[in-house]
């Protein structure tokens, strides 16, 4: 697609970059050079994928990726996951969370009080990282290297030694076998 770059001038002199082009089809059309940004507000997500390696820095700051940060909203939640790892939950499954504690009886709320008793809300910091508190780092064995995973409707958040291990010991069949009992 050719195209075709101007100048236009704003109040008080300011320029900016307007990237033009043109299609046989459509004819002239604009594209944004910076877009406003889409960050979910934590509503619906759909659905987070990959896998990402980052670095715990010496104050317990872990970089969340791009594409999670876009899932998983302004604020969200670092909790106790199920395994060996940490679960970050957008606000939307969060709710889901505390609506379901809520309708517990007493007897049985006793069950989730370590999940609550150790979550944090979170925000990014300007560099697009997060602060892991001591104990949920403890819990989760990390050290230096980490590696973030997109779960669908959460992220997890493994120690890189724990989770290659467990990477390797994944074969097809039994990726086969979890997917038959899964119903696939």
């Amino acid at each position: 697609i050719p195209a075709v770059f101007f100048w236009e001038k704003f109040k008080k002199g300011v320029a900016f970059y307007v990237n033009s082009f043109y299609t046989k089809t459509q004819g002239w059309g604009k594209v944004e050079l910076f877009p406003t940004k889409r960050v979910s507000s934590g509503g619906e997500v759909n659905g987070m994928t990959g896998t990402y390696e980052h670095s715990i820095d010496a104050k317990g700051r872990l970089f969340i990726p791009a594409k999670l940060r876009e899932e998983l909203g302004v604020t969200f939640y670092l909790a106790m996951g199920i395994d060996t790892c940490l679960a970050i939950y957008p606000q939307s499954t969060w709710d889901k969370f505390t609506e379901k504690f809520a309708s517990l009886p007493m007897t049985q709320s006793k069950v989730m009080r370590p999940l609550f008793a150790n979550a944090v809300k979170c925000e990014l910091d300007s560099q697009g990282r997060i602060v892991i508190p001591q104990k949920l780092r403890k819990y989760a064995k990390l050290e230096k290297d980490a590696v973030i995973l997109g779960v669908n409707d959460r992220a997890e958040i493994w120690s890189a030694q724990l989770w290659y291990q467990d990477e390797e010991e994944m074969t097809p069949e039994k990726m086969a076998a979890c997917m038959s009992e899964l119903g696939f």
